[in-house]
């Protein structure tokens, strides 16, 4: 008798269960120090952990609303979209990939390139996306920076490219090992123009992204903690069979042995980039 006088569960949350809805998503911990962030005043920081200084990654959206004034811009070739030259196959069709991408990202391509003013400057800036198959480098990236080149030679303004990569995307082959030729060759006719370009390395920027377009900036900058590098640290430490020094391929290694010029935190990025054209252009007037 005791299993048909059996109560059902309650459908009704426990004042635990309730607590733990109403604050889920509302704290963040940081990869950095281990500690529990307010979601909001991570916001407020700009997704930099205040109690040891950890940059969090950020979405392209978020890199150009931080870099422009008010966070207004214009973006351009959005409608560009990569093909499958080789019919790739892996885990999944490189299309379906593509597909997938598009719909859970919004996006074309891992890469967002717009134009507007940072401190009353008007400048065209890329920002690519990680979040887009590891923001990697194939046909769509190197077009849409190569546009963004003609755009700066056309306007007379500086260029700066946001890289967030883990290298050229091999299931495109030699088309996007080819892009790296053909932004170089665009930057060196900014450079014949005299129009500055900076680059901007956040975490991380490895592979021929880091062969190519990420390490020929006028100014060569890295935000704090990012990895920079070409292979990965556990694969020199495997093909050179030795113990990597402590910091290895981190911007702050990096720009002690001479590989960046700065690092930058992201707190003061908008106003180093506005002091940096101002040197390079002159000051507005």
């Amino acid at each position: 008798m005791a299993w048909w006088n059996r109560k059902a569960p309650s459908v009704t949350p426990t004042p635990d269960e309730e607590r733990r809805v109403k604050t889920e998503g509302l704290w963040e911990k940081c990869d950095g120090c281990g500690q529990i962030i307010w979601k909001k005043e991570l916001d407020e920081a700009q997704q930099v952990c205040v109690k040891c200084g950890y940059h969090f990654k950020l979405s392209a959206e978020e890199r150009l609303k931080m870099l422009f004034d008010d966070g207004v811009y214009e973006e351009y070739d959005r409608n560009l979209r990569s093909t499958d030259p080789l019919d790739f196959v892996d885990s999944k069709p490189y299309k379906d990939r593509l597909a997938a991408m598009r719909k859970s990202t919004g996006h074309a391509d891992a890469i967002i390139a717009a134009a507007g003013k940072l401190h009353g400057r008007r400048v065209q800036i890329c920002a690519l996306n990680l979040r887009f198959v590891g923001g990697s480098m194939g046909a769509v990236v190197g077009e849409t920076i190569a546009r963004a080149i003609d755009r700066c030679l056309v306007e007379k303004c500086p260029l700066v490219v946001v890289s967030a990569s883990g290298g050229a995307r091999m299931q495109e082959g030699a088309v996007s090992l080819m892009q790296m030729a053909k932004i170089s060759a665009g930057l060196m006719k900014l450079d014949e123009a005299a129009l500055p370009y900076i680059s901007v390395m956040t975490d991380p920027t490895t592979g021929g992204v880091t062969a190519s377009f990420a390490m020929l900036g006028d100014l060569n900058i890295g935000e704090p903690g990012a990895l920079i590098g070409f292979a990965g640290p556990r694969v020199i430490e495997q093909t050179i069979r030795q113990k990597l020094p402590e910091g290895f391929q981190r911007s702050e290694f990096l720009v002690k042995h001479g590989f960046l010029d700065a690092v930058v935190p992201r707190s003061d990025m908008r106003h180093y980039l506005a002091q940096a054209f101002d040197f390079f252009c002159g000051p507005l007037k």
